[in-house]
């Protein structure tokens, strides 16, 4: 949209934003209609602090990002609203897609007066996957040794395999940094900071709630699964990574174990709570839209 007069690129960063609402929408409700929720949530401890976590957990990251992007360019509390959004359509629709729609949200806004909003999305998402591979490496580091103590036998090609793409992606993005990225250097390693926190965070989150359900498992089991949860978050291109990572640990673990269970219900859940925002939101965007429209 460079070049456009800003009328216009606002009006098709809103026709942009409009088509993406309601492909989250139609994503949710078609998957909220084949979702078993009264099982899922039949398994859920009615405890409140289980819910508490949960709740921060799923709010982490868009929170994460509203700070980054507060500094950056001053959004408002609004704000939360478009990068709850983001998420949504990046975990049920299509990985990435939920940039595409907060670069439309942002230029829709008109909000943005001090840098250019793609290249600072761009660098925010390239620092969260160089972030994210680091932890994932390192997690791998940790856990591997466990993986044959346990006798789970993952295939040491495919860990191996992992480890080669993510090392060599990092090191690809390192190598190019002065051309991919556009942010100053400072606010470069702030938002890397961000990142980090924001992943340990979810990940102790994770492991606090998988802990709250099941306290008398042992701690060695959470470090694998949190580290093959971790290694499939690094995934490109592919939604319900948390379903994905149910079917995963339902393979390590087997079916009858209550770990099985337990991964499957939080799972379901972090699902269902993609559905029902997905849904909400999108509906009450498209609504708004024709409000003023």
């Amino acid at each position: 949209m460079t070049g456009m007069p800003p009328a216009i690129g606002r009006r098709w960063a809103g026709i942009g934003s409009t088509l993406i609402s309601l492909a989250i929408l139609a994503a949710a409700l078609y998957q909220l209609h084949g979702t078993p929720v009264a099982d899922i949530l039949a398994l859920v401890p009615r405890s409140a602090v289980f819910w508490l976590v949960f709740v921060i957990a799923y709010l982490v990251t868009p929170a994460s990002e509203w700070v980054i992007y507060h500094r950056l360019w001053s959004i408002p509390p609004s704000g939360m609203i478009a990068l709850l959004r983001k998420r949504v359509a990046n975990e049920i629709v299509l990985g990435y897609l939920g940039e595409v729609y907060f670069y439309a949200w942002v230029r829709r806004t008109g909000l943005i007066t001090r840098t250019a909003p793609f290249g600072a999305i761009k660098d925010v998402a390239i620092l969260s996957a160089l972030t994210g591979n680091a932890v994932t490496l390192a997690m791998l580091a940790a856990a591997l040794p466990f993986f044959g103590l346990l006798q789970l036998d993952l295939g040491g090609k495919a860990v191996l395999s992992s480890l080669g793409v993510l090392a060599v992606t990092s090191f690809v993005m390192l190598l190019l940094r002065k051309r991919l990225f556009s942010l100053p250097r400072h606010e470069l390693w702030w938002i890397t900071f961000i990142h980090l926190a924001r992943i340990v965070t979810t990940i102790g989150l994770t492991a606090l709630m998988w802990h709250l359900v099941l306290p008398t498992v042992g701690l060695v089991w959470w470090l694998i699964l949190a580290t093959l949860r971790q290694l499939l978050s690094r995934l490109p291109l592919m939604p319900n990574k948390d379903l994905a990572f149910v079917g995963l640990a339902i393979f390590i673990v087997g079916r009858d174990g209550d770990v099985a269970a337990m991964i499957a219900m939080i799972g379901g859940l972090i699902l269902l709570a993609h559905l029902l925002v997905g849904s909400t939101l999108g509906a009450a965007g498209l609504i708004r839209r024709e409000a003023t429209a």
